[in-house]
């Protein structure tokens, strides 16, 4: 693995537990693709830095549990401002 990748793999993952964030919000801060940050943090990192995969996973996790009520809440405020812009 080229170390750039391995770089890019530690550093997603820091952001990912630093920041409690999403794959689609690692993937636009990092400007790659959420295929990209998925596979860096499951596959590339574990081969890194074992520790690390495991911790950014946890998070990765809870925000995948949690992701269908957000996104019911996304669309509870799409319809709010809807009502509020017919008024």
């Amino acid at each position: 693995m080229k170390d750039y990748i391995e770089e890019r793999a530690v550093e997603i993952a820091n952001y990912i537990i630093e920041k409690n964030a999403t794959v689609r919000q690692t993937a636009k801060e990092f400007g790659i693709s959420k295929s990209t940050v998925h596979k860096d943090v499951t596959d590339r990192l574990m081969q890194v830095n074992p520790v690390l995969a495991r911790e950014a996973r946890k998070v990765l996790d809870v925000n995948k549990s949690e992701r269908h009520i957000r996104g019911g809440l996304a669309t509870k405020e799409k319809y709010l401002h809807q009502q509020e812009a017919a008024v």
